[in-house]
């Protein structure tokens, strides 16, 4: 068996041209172009890499993105001042505080996460909007999550009624996917067990799963034998290999011979997480008009 690759780059882009005509008509309707700001302390490299994507493809939208820098011995009030300033101007339709944060760093980020203006969270990260999914009536879903629904919907691989495993408890990925994923709804409603560092036994879960969403932090970690024969395996995992190479969780090589369908890395799960922010940004600009 040689699996189909499902191409999120491909995908990303059909979902940019819905958000581009949806941004188009805010602009021509009211004369509001969505913006977001995103919040970024310290200097670390692979933050300000992806700052520099998501702001590429928000001009690219026709949408606004800007950065707030501080260094990484900032202060929390410092911090919440500018999330403050942010939360008050009607040009900002969303606000994000890049993760991590610097290991000096003495902030919590959940306290910036909590400060944002619920309505103006498209990081979907904020208490309330945490709670609004679990209850079934989200706001905002976290955009990796959002993308792996996404990418699913649009290849026709239907959720409704399979076993589906989430491996990573993260409240990035793996908690709100899994509580999305198992809610009533066009493109959901699956029976989810989320692993972790303490399921014993991790094999004898994966194998179970008709679809394996795999978001462990850890290269290659998910091999062959632990996949279910025909199973769908999605690879929210970036790592770097040995030779500096974007590498996944899952071992491509080998898995992608037993599955039906897989993500690649890059190019899988990554191109949708950023075209998802948009979605949601846009989402916060036309719920500010009553629109939604």
């Amino acid at each position: 068996m040689t699996a189909r690759i499902i191409d999120g780059k491909a995908i990303a882009q059909h979902v940019r041209a819905d958000v581009g005509a949806r941004v188009a008509a805010l602009k021509e309707r009211y004369g509001v172009t969505p913006g977001f700001v995103d919040l970024l302390i310290g200097e670390d490299p692979a933050s300000a890499m992806y700052v520099r994507m998501k702001y590429k493809a928000a001009h690219e939208s026709g949408m606004q993105a800007f950065d707030r820098l501080l260094p990484a011995t900032a202060t929390r009030a410092e911090a919440l001042g500018i999330i403050e300033d942010l939360n008050a101007d009607p040009k900002v339709h969303g606000v994000i505080v890049q993760s991590p944060l610097p290991e000096e760093s003495p902030i919590d980020i959940f306290d910036l996460q909590a400060a944002i203006a619920p309505e103006k969270d498209v990081d979907g990260l904020h208490p309330e909007n945490q709670g609004l999914l679990a209850m079934g009536r989200p706001r905002f879903v976290p955009a990796t999550p959002a993308g792996v629904v996404e990418l699913l919907r649009r290849s026709k691989i239907d959720p409704a009624g399979k076993r589906l495993v989430v491996v990573g408890r993260s409240t990035l990925v793996g908690r709100p996917l899994s509580i999305l994923l198992s809610q009533k709804g066009p493109g959901l409603n699956a029976t989810v067990t989320l692993c972790h560092t303490g399921t014993k036994d991790l094999a004898t879960e994966t194998r179970r799963a008709e679809i394996l969403v795999v978001a462990a932090g850890q290269a290659k970690s998910i091999t062959a034998d632990m996949v279910m024969p025909g199973a769908v395996v999605i690879d929210v995992g970036t790592n770097k290999g040995e030779d500096g190479k974007l590498v996944g969780d899952v071992d491509f090589d080998q898995v992608s011979k037993v599955a039906e369908a897989i993500t690649p890395v890059p190019g899988g799960v990554g191109p949708m997480t950023i075209v998802m922010l948009l979605a949601n940004t846009v989402r916060a600009a036309e719920r500010s008009l009553g629109m939604a």
